[in-house]
């Protein structure tokens, strides 16, 4: 076997088709768009290059075919909770089901990730949001996978196990029906709330779509950034993330609560977008963008999934996240716009947020792991720790 790192166009191109190849036996599978995929290895696209980088290589086997691929990330910005060690991270893994295959590519990342300084290994990761490509797929292989989401044959799991990876954490996604009721404590508290004339809910205009953003970004860094989860965001960054996804949003499923007119809480859902995707082969050009509109304006996508949720946090024990999704809920259900709701992952160490979507009703759908490995096997291996809520 040969290892090849992917440094031009045609070991690019390899390096996305040995995905497919694998996983085309599957008929839940959905490819990811190509420019997607090229995007996260572009400097000129892909802001974690200003303070990381990664590195990537195909294997070949003794004929000169594909057979598997992985990449590696450095990036200073990786969260590492309750550890204070430099942790690389590896993903785009995929293998033909072949341990010494497996290992070259878990090898060549551990080498490079050992020049940079780190000590350990995280993966599969994305050197990226954690919206995208991260985590391992163990159970959930009949489902296809909603945008974004890990997907990968079930053989995976024992080519980690094998090579020394240990469950860090586990990623849980829930799935309900749309129009299945509410639990009784979301109208009672929906109620209370609705008494009040200084909260209100309303679903978004994407003709005043700046002033969403806005509120986003105020939820957004009062929810998370000011409590260590995550780095502040600016206006203007969320107005132009908004205005790309334009296209592809719903304003009748992204909502808003407020207090005296101050946005204290956003429950954001857009159409999943791979039930439009599976059918373009990985390609977003002209064509499949007028299908895209096609489809979206004869409602031909039933699936809705979870972008983003979060109370400011003098509110949250309160029920106005109750309030907020009840006013979504009496909205949307009913109207055959939407089927199935899927919720984005949430890591074990979220134990609020699993049971919110437990209270709604959501059943567990698939489970997803994002392993560690430590380079020295002596050292003391900690699962990640669960939220600190103060």
């Amino acid at each position: 076997m040969h290892l090849v790192e992917v440094t031009d166009k045609k070991t690019a191109a390899e390096f996305i088709q040995i995905a497919v190849q694998i996983n085309k036996s599957n008929p839940a599978y959905i490819r990811p768009l190509d420019n997607e995929v090229n995007e996260v290895f572009d400097p000129l696209k892909n802001k974690f290059f200003n303070h990381g980088e990664p590195k990537r290589w195909i294997l070949l086997n003794e004929e000169g075919i594909t057979i598997g691929r992985i990449a590696a990330f450095i990036n200073s910005k990786y969260i590492n909770k309750g550890t204070d060690f430099i942790t690389g991270g590896i993903g785009f893994f995929d293998c033909i089901n072949d341990q010494a295959a497996a290992n070259i590519l878990f090898d060549a990342a551990k080498q490079w990730l050992i020049s940079k300084g780190a000590v350990a290994m995280d993966g599969p990761i994305n050197f990226g949001d954690r919206d995208k490509w991260w985590g391992l797929l163990v159970e959930g292989f009949d489902s296809e996978p909603i945008y974004g989401m890990s997907f990968n044959p079930s053989y995976y799991e024992a080519l980690f196990d094998v090579y020394g990876f240990k469950n860090y954490y586990n990623q849980y996604y829930y799935t309900m029906v749309v129009d299945d009721p509410y639990p009784a404590r979301f109208t009672e508290r929906h109620a209370r709330f609705k008494a009040k004339p200084d909260y209100q809910a309303k679903h978004a205009k994407l003709n005043e779509i700046e002033k969403y953003a806005n509120d986003f970004a105020t939820v957004y860094n009062l929810a998370w950034a000011q409590h260590g989860e995550a780095k502040e965001i600016s206006n203007e960054h969320v107005l132009k993330l908004f205005k790309k996804m334009k296209p592809i949003m719903d304003e009748r499923t992204i909502w808003f609560a407020y207090f005296k007119e101050e946005p204290i809480a956003m429950f954001i859902n857009i159409p999943d977008l791979n039930q439009y995707f599976k059918y373009f082969n990985g390609k977003l050009g002209w064509f499949q963008k007028l299908q895209l509109v096609w489809m979206k304006w004869r409602g031909s996508n039933k699936r809705l999934t979870g972008m983003a949720f979060g109370v400011v946090p003098k509110f949250q024990a309160l029920g106005v996240d109750s309030f907020l999704i009840k006013e979504c809920g009496q909205f949307v259900q009913g109207k055959g716009w939407y089927d199935m709701y899927e919720m984005g992952w949430a890591g074990e160490w979220n134990p609020k947020m699993i049971n919110i979507y437990k209270s709604l009703g959501g059943k567990q759908s698939r489970r997803l792991v994002t392993y560690r490995h430590l380079f020295d096997p002596s050292q003391n291996f900690e699962r990640h720790p669960e939220m600190n809520y103060k």
